[in-house]
């Protein structure tokens, strides 16, 4: 018997599958961020993070705080929704520890 896919799972799974996206939610779990801070954080361009942070405020995962100072400052955190993903980037960092073997390809180190 062939179980059908949920719409809401496969929609979570598209959402958490686009490509950063779960590192951003990892990097974002230490606290609020500035751009520049994630972006260099993670080794992502910042034409990719602009478009997944505006992605992820737009399905209600990610906030932007504008600060109105000279220079302007803006800052991003999770919402509650991105925070109630915290148990789930935990399960696949547990995960990885136990089952990712990395490789010098993979760091530029050996492991």
């Amino acid at each position: 018997m062939n179980k059908s896919i949920c719409p809401r799972f496969e929609k979570a799974i598209g959402i958490l599958s686009q490509r950063w996206t779960g590192l951003i939610i990892y990097q974002l779990l230490e606290g609020n961020q500035r751009f520049r801070s994630i972006e260099s954080s993670i080794g992502i361009s910042g034409k990719v993070l602009s478009d997944r942070l505006k992605d992820m405020e737009k399905e209600g995962l990610v906030n932007r705080e504008v600060f109105p100072e000279t220079p302007v400052r803006i800052e991003y955190s999770l919402t509650e929704k991105g925070q109630s993903l915290k148990p789930i980037i935990d399960n696949i960092e547990s995960w990885s520890h136990d089952w990712i073997n990395l490789t010098q390809d993979d760091t530029g180190i050996s492991k």
